[in-house]
């Protein structure tokens, strides 16, 4: 399947619409809370157990992401695109005749495994060619697709939960739903297969640089440099200290405010996790916008400095004030979702647009990473603090000085961010070509 190479006088702006079908179908990962109260149920399993398939589909994210990258971005993508649907439906597909089978190892293989292989080869499968699309404005282009990562939740959460009480919360109505997904899914991917299209080769954008404009440094180069490994940390950094909040939220909201006057209820948990999600969403296209303004570096600076700062404000004073930790709580969020969308244009700055989709995937394994980083502080240390016989706040204190500190260290590593050696570089588009049919024939 060639990338399909578009006419004279197509539209830009058709492609970022491609770009959002794709992300806010996969975006309901962020959403199999929904599923694990009656899996449990229905299946007779732990918490930990009914976390497995999402777990492993975000170790399968940033593993596809990386193994796949530089296929990505030699196939093009409408392959990619057409690749993440049949991944990520067929998931759903199998996971519906686990749960009708009462077999849970099913569901795990098919929503983790192959599911998790599409949400990876889905989630960069845009990113280069909306770069090429909107050089003059690579971050809000981005932003727009990668937000819809973050919103799909907001989508696929009440949706699933209205057919769970319709269908039935036993194994028979979660396969209904499970089925009802991936066929849903399928239809609205397809849109984004249909629809897509790359940029010809020597376009020029309106008052804007040439894509091809700058430094261009192949994949199999960059992760020689250090540029990639701190960018992989800045990463990393920010990812973890988000999502050490976002894993826990409605739990440790709850447990700040356990021993206040004003205890927080189950509804008004539910309703700050929304919140969250919604400054997740927000952030993706807000802050990746502006760094569009004021550089990539400037806005990691603010995601991380900030966010260090958000972090002591919630340790110190979080307990005292329900207002000041939602409100802090909700910048962290929104810097967590700006850290995904801006970081490929991070990287077409430093790496330009060649291969930018192939080393976007291998720095994905940062966010694979975070996945398992983030929660395993958190969670541990509360649980170490709980045996202690410690309670309310004081069960999280240490971890968020921890936070604290990652997020120092992904500042650290942004500074050093210098641009890339020219010895790195690809030397003209021609030459590249040549790389490219010689990987090819290698591989």
């Amino acid at each position: 399947m060639s990338p399909p190479v578009a006419p004279p006088g197509w539209s830009r702006w058709l492609v970022p619409p491609a770009a959002l079908s794709v992300h806010l179908s996969i975006g309901q990962a962020y959403a199999w809370s929904v599923f694990k109260p009656p899996l449990e149920s229905a299946l007779g399993l732990s918490g930990t157990q009914s976390a497995l398939p999402f777990q492993l589909g975000i170790v399968m994210l940033g593993l596809s992401a990386a193994f796949g990258g530089t296929l990505v971005e030699r196939k093009g993508p409408r392959w990619a695109m057409t690749v993440a649907l049949v991944c990520f439906s067929s998931g759903f597909l199998l996971s519906a005749l686990g749960a009708s089978l009462e077999q849970y190892w099913l569901i795990v293989f098919g929503y983790g495994f192959v599911g998790g292989i599409g949400l990876g080869i889905g989630y960069i499968s845009p990113v280069s060619t909306l770069i090429k699309w909107f050089p003059d404005r690579p971050g809000m282009a981005t932003g727009i697709a990668i937000m819809g990562f973050g919103g799909g939740a907001l989508i696929a959460s009440p949706w699933s939960a209205q057919m769970l009480e319709s269908f039935g919360g036993d194994s028979s109505g979660i396969a209904l739903a499970f089925l009802v997904h991936g066929l849903s899914y399928a239809v609205f991917m397809l849109l984004g297969v249909l629809l897509v299209r790359v940029p010809p080769r020597e376009r020029s954008v309106e008052s804007g640089p040439s894509a091809l404009a700058g430094p261009q440094v192949s994949a199999d180069r960059a992760i020689r440099t250090p540029q990639f490994w701190c960018l992989w940390i800045v990463l990393c950094m920010n990812v973890t200290a988000g999502i050490g909040i976002l894993e826990k939220a409605a739990p440790m909201i709850t447990d700040f405010f356990a021993d206040t006057s004003t205890p927080v209820s189950v509804t008004a948990a539910a309703g700050f996790v929304a919140l969250l999600s919604a400054a997740n969403m927000a952030g993706r296209i807000g802050w990746s916008s502006t760094s569009d303004l004021i550089g990539r570096k400037n806005i990691y600076r603010v995601y991380l400095g900030v966010g260090a700062i958000m972090y002591a404000l919630i340790a110190l004073f979080g307990d005292s004030s329900k207002p000041l930790f939602v409100l802090c709580a909700l910048v962290i969020l929104s810097f967590y979702g700006g850290g995904f969308a801006t970081i490929p244009a991070y990287l077409k700055d430093l790496f330009g647009t060649y291969q930018v989709g192939a080393i976007h995937g291998r720095l994905l394994t940062a966010w694979s990473t975070a996945g398992v980083l983030g929660p395993l502080i958190v969670n541990w240390i509360a649980d170490r603090q709980e045996e202690a016989g410690r309670h309310g706040a004081s069960l999280y204190g240490l971890s968020f000085v921890i936070m604290i500190g990652l997020l120092v260290v992904g500042f650290v590593a942004n500074e050093l961010v210098r641009p890339v050696d020219p010895r790195h570089h690809v030397p003209a588009p021609k030459e590249a070509a040549h790389v490219d049919r010689q990987q090819s024939e290698s591989a």
